[in-house]
């Protein structure tokens, strides 16, 4: 459903000199601080009988205006000095100095977002804002928990709760002080972290979330910051996490972490010896099958074997027939110049192979078995990346591989589907470091 912005963006000019000429002069004054109208989908509450609301956004998603217009609607009566639904808010932030800043006088904080007749009074020595109506709003640091032991209130906002380092003591005694009322409720905004505190409210029966990646508020978002990070960021595990606002979960006694793979990240690749593409062939097609894996690596294979290095170059994974995924596997080995594709060849034995050479009959291949189940054959690649040599090409098209290399643990792989994308990067390490390193022979010295 588009919003009223949404719609005066894309409607011809004389529809839009119609809508507003059609308005009175109060409803033409009024109309800028209609949060109703201009809002994006994700910045409105939902409907139904929740305790907390979860914006989940990227940075720039628009997730301060959406707390902001929340407060304002809850504490706001129809006319300036009439009560609201609520008469005493919380707003929680990371620090003190961030609440006032952010929430209070940011270009998206209460202020700004409040029309004159209605414009709260911000009193320094008490921190807290006070309405015309007499709704009270109190400045809290989660730094300072037990500040909140003792207020009570009937709503509250929470900011960016994901980066608290009290936030589990911060977020209880909250839940405490939100005793004013009928049905008490909470906003928090904030961009997804790994932090229990937030697992734990998301999956609760009384939470409802609204989502949205920082593109979403592009409109309001200068183009070359969106270049930029999409440029250096995109596809990436933070990436993810910090521009599409998705969370990302490591799993308890993960082979690999978020901070692992970010500091395997490099911005170009040397001159490399060998190039493979592995494949890990989906066993099913159709709208219900898995993802054939399908990644790009490569080896700079000088020196002792504890010397070389590996650089995972591409994710190519798709989902389709057998004869799709032949041709992209085929394609990346053009794209790349690989020597080899290698597939994992337990399910489909030769069928696989002849599948791929209908699509070039002379591509060097090389099918494996695997003797051992995923997470063994993971580990001895997952204490590669642990010593530093592996490598990850800075992209695009590996976000979803580190989420799935996240999710793999000794237990087994902890994710929804099949780890398809990080079984093709295991046989890729292996064909290119683990089994040349099994048979390489050190030269011998010659005698004086």
């Amino acid at each position: 459903m588009k919003s009223g912005a949404a719609w005066l963006a894309s409607a011809a000019p004389q529809e839009v000199d119609a809508f507003l000429e059609g308005l009175s002069d109060n409803a033409l004054a009024s109309l800028p601080w209609l949060f109703e109208f201009w809002a994006l989908p994700h910045q409105l509450p939902p409907e139904g009988d929740w305790k907390s609301w979860v914006i989940l956004g990227g940075r720039g998603a628009g997730k301060t205006r959406a707390g902001s217009e929340w407060v304002r609607a809850r504490v706001e009566g129809a006319v300036p000095d009439a009560p609201g639904a609520c008469s005493r808010v919380a707003l929680v932030g990371e620090t003190f100095d961030q609440v006032r800043e952010v929430m209070v006088f940011g270009d998206s904080g209460i202020l700004a977002c409040s029309p004159p007749d209605r414009r709260p009074v911000w009193e320094a020595t008490r921190r807290r804002l006070v309405w015309p109506n007499g709704a009270v709003a109190m400045a809290f640091s989660a730094h300072e928990p037990e500040a909140l032991r003792g207020p009570q209130f009937d709503a509250a906002w929470v900011d960016e709760l994901a980066k608290w380092k009290k936030a589990e003591a911060a977020w209880d005694m909250l839940q405490f002080a939100l005793r004013l009322g009928d049905h008490p409720q909470q906003v928090v905004t904030t961009t997804p972290k790994n932090v229990e505190v937030l697992k734990r409210i998301l999956h609760s029966a009384s939470t409802v979330t609204t989502h949205a990646p920082t593109d979403a508020n592009r409109a309001y978002l200068a183009e070359s910051f969106l270049a930029e990070v999409a440029a250096r960021y995109g596809g990436t595990r933070l990436g993810r996490q910090e521009l599409e606002g998705v969370l990302l979960e490591d799993v308890e006694g993960a082979l690999w972490t978020g901070e692992m793979v970010e500091s395997a990240r490099v911005d170009r690749l040397p001159t490399l010896d060998r190039v493979v593409v592995a494949l890990d062939p989906a066993v099913s097609s159709g709208a219900q099958s898995d993802e054939c894996g399908i990644v790009v690596a490569g080896v700079v294979a000088q020196g002792a074997p504890s010397d070389w290095r590996a650089y995972v170059i591409e994710d190519a994974s798709v989902k389709g027939s057998p004869l799709d995924w032949a041709r992209a596997a085929i394609a990346a080995m053009d794209r790349h110049k690989a020597e080899r594709l290698v597939a994992e060849v337990n399910q489909g034995g030769d069928l696989i192979e002849s599948v791929i050479r209908q699509v070039d009959p002379l591509v060097p291949f090389r099918g494996l078995r695997a003797g051992r189940g995923k997470a063994l054959r993971a580990e001895p690649v997952a204490a590669l990346y642990e010593q530093g040599r592996v490598k990850h090409l800075r992209g695009p098209s590996l976000g979803v591989l580190e989420d799935q290399m996240c999710r793999m643990s000794l237990r087994g792989y902890q994710g929804k589907g099949s780890p398809d994308r990080l079984d093709a990067m295991v046989w890729a390490i292996h064909a290119l470091m683990i089994e040349p390193a099994g048979s390489y022979r050190r030269p011998r010295m010659r005698g004086l």
